[in-house]
C-alpha cells in the first residue's frame, strides 16, 4: 500500500509540473496529495 501510495504521488507531480492539472482545473489534487503524505509516512509505514 505504501508503495502504491508513492506511485500515485509520482503521477500527480509529473501531471502537476506538466501543467495538465491546472489546464483542467485539478489543482485541488496537489494540496489534496501534499495533506495526504504526513498520515500515508505514520499509518502506511
Amino acid at each position: 500500500m505504501f508503495y502504491a501510495f508513492y506511485a500515485v504521488a509520482m503521477v500527480i507531480l509529473v501531471l502537476h509540473f506538466t501543467g495538465w492539472l491546472k489546464r483542467n482545473n485539478l489543482e485541488w489534487v496537489m494540496l489534496v496529495l501534499a495533506v495526504a503524505v504526513f498520515p500515508a509516512v505514520i499509518f502506511l509505514k
